[in-house]
């Protein structure tokens, strides 16, 4: 299917969008052929999980991969790092690396064929299987509007864990309704992979804009309750180690005024991510360029 190029004007028009998606359904059928795996059934987070599926307010923030070599920009296709992790069965050491752009396209991938009632893709080959927790995240329009993100801290092989995370951030993140085909040519979908899990010391033991952090604390009924925040959060809301604990204790649903003696109470684990985003459109022109 020959799209037309160089004309802004008509790439901007519903036609276009339509002849993209009708692209990407005819590409999605004729490489699923008699391989497909079966529809992945979804082990939905609860709201009641103590919140520790959602990764930040619901304020819009505009949460870009800053520098990282592998990050996909302006619908190109860019070089992959020497140091990234390809392979089925490859467990990657601490040093190395994993998150890289075919996660991200396998996402839109089981998304776009569950919008459009096509089946799910085969197991991917070309990223590890290890295990890892994770989150997979789904913004909106340039202005990048959170539109879905769930995750697990449990450790899940990838190759499951992203297609079940990216059919459960899309559908059934309660703060949204579940997303629409008429969304889908304006997403931009973000693959995080968290690693190197530590126990602060205490409340203020972690670095802003570097780690992620999931506190544990007991609520006024005694109740134990937890919350997180993924590393990016904290920066983009310009808190600082009390405003982003604070927020986490209101988030995890303490309501009684928040003292420094409290705060001294809370138990915190700190954590990196490695993080990739890519929109839509990288995607297609990915897609069309037989990246993956």
């Amino acid at each position: 299917m020959e799209l037309p190029k160089h004309c802004p004007r008509w790439q901007s028009t519903p036609v276009a969008h339509a002849c993209l998606s009708l692209f990407v359904i005819v590409s999605l059928k004729m490489a699923t052929g008699c391989c497909g795996v079966k529809r992945q059934k979804v082990s939905v987070p609860t709201e009641k999980d103590e919140t520790e599926n959602k990764d930040r307010p619901s304020s819009s923030q505009n949460s870009n991969n800053r520098g990282h070599s592998n990050h996909v920009g302006n619908g190109k296709v860019v070089s992959i790092p020497r140091n990234r992790i390809n392979g089925y069965n490859h467990v990657p050491d601490k040093t190395q690396r994993v998150v890289c752009p075919e996660m991200c396209y396998f996402c839109f991938d089981v998304l776009t064929r569950r919008l459009h009632s096509v089946e799910m893709p085969k197991t991917p080959l070309k990223f590890t299987d290890a295990p890892f927790p994770l989150f997979v995240t789904w913004k909106i329009d340039n202005e990048r509007k959170l539109r879905g993100c769930i995750g697990t801290f449990t450790a899940m092989n990838l190759h499951d864990g992203l297609r079940e995370y990216a059919v459960s951030s899309a559908f059934k993140d309660s703060r949204f309704p579940p997303i629409n085909r008429e969304e889908l040519s304006r997403l931009h979908c973000s693959v995080s992979l968290l690693r190197h899990f530590e126990q602060a010391k205490d409340h203020q033991d972690w670095e802003v804009g570097k780690h992620g952090i999931r506190i544990e604390f007991y609520n006024e009924k005694g109740t134990r309750k937890t919350a997180t925040y993924l590393p990016e959060v904290a920066s983009e809301q310009r808190w600082d180690r009390i405003q982003t604990i604070d927020s986490l204790l209101r988030k995890g649903g303490y309501k009684s005024s928040i003292t420094n003696e409290f705060r001294k109470t809370v138990s915190v684990t700190r954590y990196q991510s490695e993080k990739l985003s890519i929109s839509y459109a990288e995607y297609i022109s990915n897609r069309k360029n037989g990246y993956f």
